[in-house]
């Protein structure tokens, strides 16, 4: 199996089983390799990645993951309890412990180096996706899922953030999964983009999605905006994609 994570026929119920959220997924990632799932609100995004990482019922169909697979977890939210003091060092030893070199080291990674004494609610939200994801790096996995992971973020912290995924791969060489919204940073930092709309709409890669009919119905006039974006990038980008890793972790 040269999948890292297969899905066939894939169907997952509503709770109280009376309607289909997704219905007849199929699906694998490879090692390496950055896959992004788009789709509408109600899509079946999460529920998708739920399913795969096991945290779901299926009405039909299987997944098998490779044995013994590491998979880091990042999440949609995490609602940090501000009543509770909780410094990033503790954090990081939620659910398992980690020496104090190896939280430095995720958090040097991930680019917010030195924060190990302050407050998870000191942090702005881009420090804090960023602790996040250092946690999800901690145990080495070959698979990182990140549930819309820059939600609440601005456009620069949301690029900033897809660069960062990027280096992570590139020093890790975890495959990647992302469950996103953000289409033009999607289409720019994906091997393979999947739609979704309660089935698979299409999928493959991201000049192949953006210029689909599904893709174009369900997105409409983002959809034209992010091709043409995306054109024009991916002319510019070309023969220079590894000159700017360097820099990712500096803002």
């Amino acid at each position: 199996m040269t999948a890292l994570i297969q899905a066939r026929g894939l169907t997952i119920l509503r709770p109280g089983g009376s309607e289909t959220v997704l219905q007849g997924v199929d699906f694998q990632i490879r090692p390496r390799e950055i896959v992004t799932v788009v789709g509408p609100n109600g899509s079946g995004k999460s529920s998708l990645v739920r399913a795969l990482l096991g945290h779901m019922p299926l009405a039909a169909g299987q997944v098998e993951r490779r044995p013994g697979l590491r998979i880091g977890y990042v999440p949609q939210r995490v609602q940090v309890d501000t009543t509770i003091p909780m410094t990033v060092r503790r954090f990081l030893s939620l659910p398992r412990r980690v020496s104090d070199r190896d939280a430095a080291r995720a958090l040097a990674r991930t680019g917010v180096e030195g924060v190990e004494a302050r407050q998870l609610t000191q942090l702005s939200g881009g420090q804090f996706q960023r602790v996040l994801l250092a946690r999800a790096l901690l145990h080495d996995p070959q698979l990182l899922v990140l549930d819309e992971p820059t939600q609440g973020l601005d456009q620069p912290g949301i690029v900033a953030f897809y660069k960062l995924i990027e280096e992570v791969r590139h020093q890790t060489g975890a495959a990647i999964l992302m469950v996103s919204h953000d289409l033009l940073v999607v289409m720019r930092a994906s091997d393979r983009v999947i739609c979704l709309n309660g089935h698979v709409c299409c999928e493959g890669t991201p000049q192949h999605v953006s210029s689909a009919p599904e893709y174009r119905a369900l997105f409409g006039a983002e959809a034209e905006g992010t091709l043409a974006l995306y054109r024009h990038h991916h002319d510019h980008d070309h023969d220079h994609s590894h000159d700017h890793h360097h820099h990712a972790g500096a803002h």
